[in-house]
């Protein structure tokens, strides 16, 4: 979601050469929403909401990355969000031919999209360079935000492991990690989702990122779960972290 879209998508068109493709979105039946298809290589990852179409006037405080979970059920998913303590924002509310779907809040604030797909998910998209790698939780409370999450996923808890000095949760499908959660690196902020993308080289990015209308957020620092990461924003003041990652094997997820 962004209030600024051509500043949004010449950032990300020059950052890490993504496609965008404007096509109409029908949510219910009668209103529908102007959106944009963001696609890497040719691949679809993610899309774009004009914040000035919603017809909300705090458009300039909506710009935000979204992480989207999959869901077999959004209306038992979105019972379960405010039995454990989360709050439903919008929905479920059908989403023309992707599915349906619902704005949430976990239990700490934490914002994110709950969809059930109408056709079933895809498959895991390749890791490669500029496609999004990797989804966390950065939470002042790791156990509450695992617990909230494995209740509404079903997922398992994974190992735990070590994150800039912190225990780092990992959630699991079988032998496939789906979820980090992190003590937030930055105590003043509020639980958020962060989403990574792939990059070769993290310093040569984060070199661009100003030009281009953004900002570093958190410089290049090595990751202790592998890797250089750092966090940015785009023009419009959505935060997206980039980072390097050498894959153990070439079906590893993470």
């Amino acid at each position: 979601i962004t209030h600024k879209p051509e500043e949004s998508r010449r950032f990300y068109e020059g950052l890490f050469g993504w496609q965008f493709e404007d096509v109409g979105v029908k949510i219910g039946p009668f209103r529908s929403v102007n959106y944009t298809l963001i696609r890497h290589e040719g691949r679809l990852i993610g899309g774009m909401v004009d914040a000035n179409l919603l017809g909300r006037p705090d458009a300039d405080k909506l710009s935000q990355w979204v992480v989207v979970l999959s869901v077999d059920d959004v209306d038992a998913a979105a019972v379960t969000v405010e039995r454990q303590g989360g709050t439903v924002r919008h929905g479920p509310v059908d989403l023309d031919a992707r599915g349906r779907l619902a704005i949430i809040e976990d239990a700490n604030g934490a914002e994110l999209a709950l969809l059930q797909t109408r056709d079933g998910d895809p498959p895991d998209a390749p890791l490669t360079i500029g496609n999004f790698l990797w989804d966390e939780v950065w939470t002042n409370d790791p156990d509450a935000s695992a617990s909230f999450y494995q209740g509404l996923t079903g997922l398992q808890a994974g190992e735990f492991v070590k994150a800039q000095g912190n225990a780092y949760r990992l959630l699991t499908s079988g032998d496939t990690p789906r979820i980090g959660i992190l003590q937030s690196p930055l105590p003043e902020l509020p639980s958020v989702w962060v989403s990574y993308v792939r990059v070769a080289d993290a310093d040569a990015i984060t070199a661009e990122v100003e030009g281009l209308g953004g900002r570093v957020l958190i410089d290049v620092t090595q990751r202790d779960v592998g890797g250089e990461a750092a966090l940015i924003m785009d023009p419009s003041g959505a935060g997206i972290a980039i980072q390097t990652w050498t894959p153990p094997s070439a079906t590893a997820r993470l």
